[in-house]
C-alpha cells in the first residue's frame, strides 16, 4: 500500500469506519505470568506468540498497518536479567516467526533506535525486513528501543544535518524524518493492562488517534474483545478539530422564531 501523506484525513466512503492503522501498547506480560505462577519472562514469551492471532484478526477486518510497542527506551531501566531475557525472546521470535509471517504476506519493519541492540538481534531484524520487504499484506511495525521523545529529537538532528531550509519544514516533511515514515498516523491506539497513560509512544503521530484502554492483560487479548474494540471505533465521529455537518449550529442568518404568547 502506497501512503501518499501522513496527515490524517477524515474518513469518507465505504469502509471509512475501519481503522487503517492500529497501534498497541502491549502491557501486562509480566503480571500475566505472575498470575500463572510463572517467571515474568514467560509472560513475554507468551505475549510474542499472541501476535499471530492479533494479525489474523485484524487483517480480514481491513486493517493495513499494525504497530507493536515491544520495548521502550525506558525499559532499559528494568533489572538486567529481565532485559537480557526480553532480548533473547525477540531474537528467538524473529528466527521462528519471520518465515511464517512472510508466508502470510506480512511486511515487517523495525521502528526505533539501533545503537543499543546486539549485532545478532540487528542482523535478525535486517533479514526479516529484507525477506518481507515486497509483501503487500499488513505492515507490522515492531517498536524495539523506541521512545517518542527520542524519535522527535532524532528527526530534528537529521533535518539539521541535511541542511533543510527552515521555511520548507512543515508537518509532512517532519513526518518523513520519523521512524514511522513508511506508515500513516495511527487511527486507533489500544493499551492493554489497565494503565491510562501514553508512555512516550508515538507522541507526534498520535495527535488525532482514538484511544482505547482495556484492563485485559496483553496475553489475554482475544479476537472477540479486539473485534468489539474496532466496532466501538466505528461508532466514533472523528472531527480533526472541525465539526461534522450534523454538529453545526443553524445558519446564523436565519432569524429565530419568537414564541407567540
Amino acid at each position: 500500500m502506497q501512503v501518499e501523506s501522513t496527515t490524517p484525513q477524515p474518513p469518507a466512503g465505504d469502509g471509512a469506519n475501519i481503522p487503517v492503522h492500529v497501534a498497541f501498547i502491549m502491557d501486562g506480560n509480566g503480571r500475566w505470568a505472575q498470575k500463572q505462577g510463572l517467571p515474568r519472562i514467560a509472560g513475554h514469551e507468551f505475549g510474542v506468540h499472541c501476535i499471530q492471532g492479533i494479525l489474523e484478526t485484524l487483517g480480514p477486518l481491513g486493517v493495513k498497518f499494525v504497530t507493536l510497542y515491544a520495548f521502550s527506551t525506558e525499559n532499559w531501566n528494568r533489572p538486567q536479567d529481565e532485559v537480557d531475557g526480553i532480548m533473547d525472546v525477540f531474537s528467538e521470535a524473529i528466527a521462528s516467526q519471520t518465515k511464517l509471517l512472510h508466508e502470510k504476506n506480512v511486511r515487517i519493519i523495525h521502528v526505533g533506535k539501533t545503537e543499543n541492540l546486539s549485532r545478532a538481534l540487528l542482523d535478525g531484524m535486517a533479514e526479516s525486513q529484507r525477506l518481507t520487504s515486497k509483501n503487500t499484506g499488513i505492515t507490522l511495525n515492531v517498536a524495539i528501543d523506541y521512545g517518542g521523545r527520542a524519535e522527535i529529537l532524532e528527526a530534528v538532528r537529521r533535518i539539521v544535518k541535511d541542511g533543510v531550509d527552515p521555511e520548507s519544514i512543515d508537518e509532512d516533511l517532519f513526518s518523513r524524518y520519523l521512524f514511522t515514515a513508511q506508515s500513516p498516523d495511527p487511527d486507533l491506539i489500544i493499551r492493554t493492562g489497565g494503565e491510562q497513560r501514553i508512555s512516550n509512544f508515538l507522541l507526534w503521530q498520535s495527535a488525532y488517534s482514538e484511544m482505547h484502554h482495556t484492563p485485559t492483560l496483553w496475553p489475554d487479548l482475544d479476537a472477540a474483545e479486539l473485534t468489539e474494540i474496532l466496532e466501538n471505533f466505528g461508532n466514533r465521529r472523528r472531527r480533526y478539530g472541525a465539526l461534522n455537518p450534523e454538529d453545526q449550529s443553524p445558519d446564523s442568518s436565519t432569524p429565530l422564531q419568537t414564541p407567540q404568547e
